[in-house]
């Protein structure tokens, strides 16, 4: 049965490719622009498809410039119903008080972003930063006070508007740890319903490591799988896809400084909580730099990482090998290029929100779609 859905589906690709002509090159819209809403900044892109078909963009809201938690940071959203061709205005998801005594914003920021099948809801992780506990500042213990927060905020209204947060750093973080949050990026949703959000942890020792939460009751409780790479290299900022029924695929940004992003997968035969990570490798060239990952219906898997040794071009790769091996891709954007977050459309086209400027990397959010046809073709 699965093959002939795919047959069709294939059959359904070609005719699109033929109907709409094999060089199409992308449409490209710019979402979010410094000074936009009175905010110096904007960044960190997320994208999920809500269960309804909108199509679901949030980012950093950073109100007092570039810089990363802890600052005056919120989590903005937008919404489009027709695939991306037009936005709705930005809402604000989540904002904690910036007024906080002797902090530098209480902030919070970095989101991840998943879309819950069963109940039409959607979900943004963010990481809380009380007072100045962020990537620096976080210690050992579970207290807002003590660590930075991974906190969880619900929409069951297609994104419209957003329940007040709440954290989840009590189930999965290890009281000695320095910190424990998410992605950035999206979310996924297994066959069976689970939810994941790509995380990351820093240890006693602040190594970070890469790894993933997951919830079987639709956000609920949340548990934590063990470190990607339990050694060296250092790992942060990852992105995950089921590639098949039992087996996700990890993508991660290196910290070692060796310019090449690590792989690894995760298998399990009968719950996902007693599976283990294979041995890690590295492949695709990469400027330490967070890359965007996702799985089309066809079985193609597309990555989005800055080609070079600095954050410039970023490029569309893709893999018909479940990741074992990558295409050299095709040049998406030839300026400077940062974080990008990747997601499959309602009608089968892939849909990219990216950081991009012509001067620096983080100028615009930009938002660009293009059909799989397109990403396959030669360089």
């Amino acid at each position: 049965m699965r093959s002939y859905f795919a047959a069709i589906f294939g059959m359904f690709l070609v005719v699109c490719s033929m109907a709409s002509g094999q060089n199409d090159e992308p449409f490209k819209m710019v979402l979010r622009r410094e000074g936009d809403d009175g905010s110096k900044s904007y960044r960190i892109p997320a994208l999920t498809v809500s269960p309804q078909g909108t199509l679901v963009a949030c980012f950093d809201i950073r109100w007092q410039g570039t810089q990363d938690l802890p600052a005056d940071i919120d989590v903005g959203v937008m919404r489009s119903s027709d695939g991306g061709q037009t936005w709705g205005p930005m809402i604000i998801a989540m904002d904690y008080d910036r007024r906080l005594p002797n902090a530098m914003g209480n902030g919070v920021g970095d989101p991840a972003i998943v879309a819950d099948r069963r109940t039409g809801h959607l979900f943004i992780a963010a990481l809380w930063s009380q007072g100045n506990n962020g990537w620096h500042g976080s210690g050992p213990g579970l207290s807002p006070e003590e660590t930075g927060q991974l906190v969880l905020s619900r929409s069951v209204d297609d994104g419209l508007t957003w329940d007040t947060p709440r954290s989840i750093t009590p189930q999965i973080k290890q009281p000695a740890w320095k910190l424990c949050f998410q992605g950035p990026g999206a979310g996924v949703q297994l066959e069976d319903g689970t939810l994941l959000f790509a995380a990351q942890f820093q240890d006693q020792l602040r190594k970070p490591s890469s790894c993933f939460i997951y919830s079987h009751d639709s956000g609920q409780n949340w548990q934590i799988s063990p470190a990607a790479i339990p050694g060296q290299p250092p790992t942060s900022e990852a992105q995950l896809v089921q590639v098949s029924p039992k087996v996700l695929l990890m993508t991660m940004r290196n910290e070692s400084r060796q310019k090449q992003r690590l792989w690894s997968y995760w298998r399990w035969q009968s719950q996902i909580s007693d599976g283990t990570w294979d041995e890690h490798w590295q492949d695709v060239r990469d400027p330490v730099c967070m890359a965007g990952l996702t799985i089309h219906p066809s079985g193609t898997l597309l990555l989005s990482p800055n080609d070079s040794k600095r954050r410039e071009r970023l490029t569309i790769r893709t893999s018909q090998d479940q990741g074992k091996t990558w295409s050299h891709g095709r040049l998406l954007d030839g300026r400077l290029t940062a974080y990008s977050c990747l997601a499959v459309l309602p009608d089968g086209d892939i849909g990219i929100l990216y950081e991009v400027g012509d001067k620096d990397s983080v100028e615009t959010l930009t938002f660009a779609r293009f059909p799989l046809d397109w990403a396959l073709q030669p360089p």
